[in-house]
């Protein structure tokens, strides 16, 4: 059975994307992000079967995993492992842009577990960061901790302000471009224009000068 992509786009921007979606045991879902440089990214991801007796979907057994593959605006891998039925995965984003994130199943280890059922969390930013551990780790008060929370965000927003001005460059370049390509092709529009009314002239002369018309 040919290998099946899923694309799916979305805009994650002081957000947090929750979804599921059915995978089949040849199946390989993508989802692109868009995501500014120098940026954490974390997915929690759970694994789960239908169950028939109890006609609900249930924990699959360990054996089942997911590998997933991360690549940057560049195609150039950021990351590529398999993991257990359920857990998380995470990475630092080090260009700005739109990055694919492919999840598939370790299908050696289906047998009858049938089309499987995944949920997924995609938390990016300040979002991707367990405060509560922070606040432990570094023995932080409340204020400390959102004062740390605080300038977190101003970061990401930093961070972003300067995705968008990358982005708006890039689609100025390419309507300059696209400005330029479309003049030159007019340009070459009126040159052809002029050239075949030219030699139409000319063959029209010759024409009634071989006939002894003019």
């Amino acid at each position: 059975m040919a290998l099946t992509t899923a694309l799916v786009v979305f805009s994650i921007f002081h957000l947090s994307t929750g979804l599921y979606f059915h995978i089949g045991e040849t199946e390989r879902k993508c989802f692109i992000e868009e995501i500014p440089d120098e940026t954490m990214v974390v997915g929690n991801y759970k694994v789960q079967a239908f169950d028939h007796n109890a006609k609900d979907y249930m924990p699959v057994s360990p054996d089942i995993g997911m590998h997933v593959e991360v690549f940057d605006p560049e195609n150039k891998v950021v990351l590529s492992r398999t993991y257990a039925a359920e857990g998380r995965f995470t990475f630092t984003s080090h260009t700005a842009g739109e990055h694919v994130i492919c999840l598939n199943s370790n299908s050696s280890a289906w047998f009858n577990a049938g089309q499987l059922r995944v949920h997924l969390d995609i938390n990016v930013g300040e979002h991707a960061i367990d405060y509560q551990q922070v606040q432990t780790k570094d023995k932080l008060t409340e204020l400390q901790l959102r004062v740390r929370q605080l300038l977190d965000q101003v970061e990401q927003i930093t961070k972003e302000q300067n995705y968008q001005r990358y982005r708006e460059e890039r689609f100025r370049q390419t309507s300059e471009s696209t400005n330029q390509r479309v003049l030159w092709w007019s340009i070459a529009q009126t040159l052809i224009l002029l050239i075949t009314g030219f030699w139409q002239m000319q063959h029209l002369k010759s024409f009634f000068e071989a006939k002894k018309l003019v």
